[in-house]
């Protein structure tokens, strides 16, 4: 009954009977314990027993000598000790197992408050670096925007100089078509000139064999006018010969 006015009570010796306490709980005391109690609540049940045998045999007599009647009243003060020294003894274990969990939750809380505590400070120490980061990010934020407006910028650039770049592949690709055609134009104008060089010249050479030609029957015919001059001279000297032949002889 002490123990447990020391348990309900914080005093000096509470501290004490726990640690008596946990000392018999360790190693073989547990055992040691319920084999105590275990004999206890044996005798307990063996003097019930004789107790119920002297109320059975009152019943049946119906009267007991004083013997009996003291004998009955030990038994009934042994089983009642015995069954409020049970009930005392598993009373203490339970009080002290619940201390126990309650100083360990205790000790659990402290501890959680401490982590909290450390959590909150380092929370507040976040929070400073979180505001001092944020003040850092706001120039960072201008110098992105503005990167990202030259990168547009530059985007749109290189798209210009691209679709740029594509007009002048295609102008290039158009000039090397009309540099072929015009090659081409240009190879054939160049045969037709050699064709109309060789006709030409062939022209030349029969205009040639033509002049050629004609000279030469201009000098037959000169020279078949001449033979024929001579000959028609020749004749009309003649017949003037014969005529004055003739006048003459007439004559």
């Amino acid at each position: 009954m002490a123990l447990i006015v020391i348990f309900v009570f914080k005093t000096p010796f509470r501290k004490l009977v726990i640690l008596g306490l946990d000392r018999v709980k360790r190693g073989s005391g547990p055992i040691v314990v319920k084999t105590v109690a275990a004999t206890v609540f044996v005798v307990m049940m063996s003097i019930m027993y004789n107790v119920m045998a002297i109320h059975r045999h009152w019943i049946e007599d119906g009267d007991i000598n004083p013997t009996e009647q003291i004998l009955l009243a030990k038994h009934l003060l042994e089983a009642s000790l015995m069954g409020f020294s049970l009930f005392l003894a598993f009373m203490i274990d339970r009080l002290h197992h619940y201390i126990r969990e309650l100083r360990i939750r205790r000790k659990t809380m402290e501890a959680a408050k401490k982590q909290n505590r450390v959590f909150e400070d380092g929370k507040t120490t976040v929070s400073e670096e979180i505001k001092a980061l944020e003040e850092e990010m706001t120039p960072l934020r201008a110098r992105i925007k503005q990167l990202e407006s030259e990168l547009e910028e530059k985007t749109e650039e290189a798209s210009n100089a691209e679709a740029h770049a594509r007009a002048l592949k295609n102008q290039s690709e158009g000039f090397l078509m009309e540099y072929d055609r015009l090659l081409e134009e240009n190879q054939n104008l160049r045969n037709q000139l050699q064709s109309l060089d060789r006709i030409l010249s062939m022209d030349k050479i029969g205009v040639q064999w033509k002049k050629m030609d004609v000279d030469e029957a201009t000098e037959f015919e000169m020279s078949h006018s001449h033979a024929i001059l001579s000959t028609k001279s020749n004749n009309v000297v003649k017949e003037v010969a014969n005529w004055l032949d003739m006048k003459l002889g007439w004559a």
